[in-house]
């Protein structure tokens, strides 16, 4: 009794049409004679197996029927011998699924493109850190950035002074096209010619500044503006000075990928830069001043509202970073810490005790002093 189509393809009689494509296109890489690791003829029975399963199930009629009747249903369609490769008409699917693998065979080289035409040049990538101050201000740096370039002596040819001639192998085209036999008939596979590497021309000889290649490796010296408000990932585009191209193609371009070190003080959110300060329990209570240190080197005087709680996050307008495509920038923002001394003399200790036992005390009324009074008295004990 032959195996249940939906089950060797493994999916459920539910399956749409995109899932059974996607499921055999899974077990027919991995059950193809040419690539897989089981002995041959039984990874050809495999794949024999899973495509007379896809023949029937991709086709809308064939499922109908096999749903209906199984396989008494689609016997009809094969032969006495049952399924054949001249039975199998998904030669369309067969070459999008193959395509990635075999890459022209069954007609999948249609897609690409011969090297004798001009092809852009490759793309690099240079990682460049700045600091959050050059965040702050900008910078000019000057890049040294290795690349290739056409080489002069040859034009890009490689022969040598230029001379080249059409590769007699392949015709002039880049490709050589190759006919085999195989289990789904005749196949044609097309390939990049080994003469000329695709280019369609040779040399008699070679240019001796290249090799051959076409391009030499040379130093690009780069100047390059970094805008301010970069942040971290950001890319800069430099046109053109990648890679030089092929047959006269363009060169590719450069990307310069910025990376923000790490600061000692400030942590960033944005535009929004974050540090800290560490001030006295009384100036907590009673309010007053600390200064302050911007990224800009300034100096700020900030200030500490009466009844400000440890942790409490005051806020500097416009001493962020600049906003990218921006004027503006973002603000700075301060937590607040208390500064405990893990030392103090005796006296300070008793003034402390004092205070301890009064701030307990108070209670609200007229005759109560308030916590901020008795605090003030203490200072001007200790000061005193």
């Amino acid at each position: 009794m032959p195996r249940d189509y939906y089950e060797i393809l493994g999916v459920e009689k539910t399956a749409s049409e995109d899932e059974i494509k996607k499921a055999y296109r899974s077990l027919a890489k991995k059950y193809h004679p040419d690539v897989s690791t089981e002995p041959k003829d039984v990874a050809e029975a495999k794949f024999k197996e899973l495509s007379e399963a896809y023949e029937v199930l991709s086709d809308p009629d064939k499922r109908k029927m096999y749903d209906q009747y199984g396989h008494d249903g689609v016997k009809q369609q094969f032969g006495k011998d049952g399924f054949t490769w001249d039975d199998f008409t998904r030669a369309d699917d067969i070459s999008d699924i193959f395509g990635d693998i075999f890459g022209s065979m069954f007609g999948g080289g249609r897609r690409g493109r011969s090297r004798n035409s001009p092809q852009q040049g490759e793309s690099l990538r240079y990682d460049l850190e700045i600091t959050l101050k050059e965040v702050l201000e900008g910078k000019k740096v000057n890049l040294d950035i290795p690349h290739s370039v056409v080489c002069e002596h040859c034009k890009g040819t490689g022969g040598k002074d230029g001379k080249v001639t059409t590769c007699r192998k392949c015709g002039g085209s880049g490709q050589i096209q190759t006919v085999r036999q195989s289990m789904f008939g005749q196949m044609v596979s097309i390939e990049e010619c080994p003469e000329c590497r695709g280019r369609g021309r040779t040399s008699d000889e070679k240019c001796p500044h290249c090799r051959g290649a076409g391009r030499v490796n040379k130093d690009a010296h780069i100047s390059l503006n970094i805008p301010k408000g970069m942040e971290e990932g950001m890319r800069l585009r430099v046109a053109g000075e990648g890679n030089a191209g092929y047959n006269g193609g363009p060169a590719g371009d450069l990307f310069v990928v910025i990376h923000v070190k790490e600061d000692k003080t400030f942590d960033r959110d944005g535009p929004n830069l974050w540090t800290g300060i560490t001030t006295t329990y009384p100036k907590l209570v009673l309010g007053g001043e600390e200064v302050v240190t911007t990224l800009d080197g300034d100096k700020v005087q900030l200030k500490i509202p009466a009844g400000t709680d440890v942790g409490t996050v005051l806020r500097i307008p416009g001493k962020g970073l600049p906003r990218t495509n921006s004027s503006s920038r973002g603000d700075m923002m301060v937590r607040v810490a208390v500064k405990v001394p893990k030392k103090v003399t005796d006296e300070e200790r008793e003034l402390l005790q004092k205070l301890d036992a009064s701030a307990g005390g108070t209670k609200g009324g007229k005759k109560g002093k308030k916590l901020r009074d008795k605090i003030q008295e203490t200072i001007d004990d200790i000061t005193g």
